[in-house]
This record gives C-alpha cells, structure tokens and sequence, in this order.
C-alpha cells in the first residue's frame, strides 16, 4: 500500500474528486492549507497599494491504495491539476506498512477497499 498526498490549487480539486470518484478510489481526505513555493507567494494590487500575500490557499489531499493502482491515480490527479502554469502543485507517495478499519478490525487492502 502506498499514501499518495498531493497539494494543488483550489480550483482542481473538485475535477480531481470527480475523477477520483468515477474511477472508484476508495476514499479521499481534503485538508485547506496555505503554503509557498517557488513562486514566493503573490503580489496584488488593491486600491492603488501593492501588498504580498506570502501563502497561497491551497488544497492537500490524501489517497491510500493498493501499489497496483499508483500510476492510475497518479495519472488522474496530474491530468486533473495540470494547468501548465506555476503552482499547480505538488505529489509525494509514501509506503504504508498497515491499515486497519477500525468498524471490522479489516486489516491490510481489505480495510482501504
């Protein structure tokens, strides 16, 4: 089993939940964060004064599937986020040694599925 967290902007997370669901993922959670990266922040302008807003609101979410299914998933959110500008985001995948559905005592791929 693998956790697939990825960070994106607002605005792809609801494409990506479409997609995750017809494609049947087996659970997502969603965080709202605020976050940099290599674009620094952003630079407006209101009422003729320029001001910085440092961390961008972002959305952080977390999927843990079978290693069977990563690229398939990978796939879905990148095709999903993909704006081809900067900040779109970020995907890490890390290994999960156990789960365990707490309802049935499920342990394993049968408590993710």
């Amino acid at each position: 089993m693998v956790k697939i967290e990825a960070i994106v902007k607002r605005n792809a997370m609801e494409k990506i939940g479409k997609e995750l669901a017809r494609n049947n993922c087996p659970g997502i959670t969603i965080y709202q964060v605020h976050g940099q990266g290599m674009q620094h922040g952003l630079r407006q302008e209101y009422r003729g004064m320029e001001f910085m807003i440092e961390f961008l609101p972002k959305y952080k979410m977390e999927v843990v599937v079978d290693e069977d299914r990563l690229e398939e998933i990978l796939d879905i959110i990148i095709k999903a986020a993909n704006s081809s500008t900067i900040g779109d985001g970020k995907i890490f995948v890390s290994p999960i040694s156990e789960a365990v559905r707490i309802r049935t005592g499920e342990r394993g791929a049968a408590a993710i599925s």
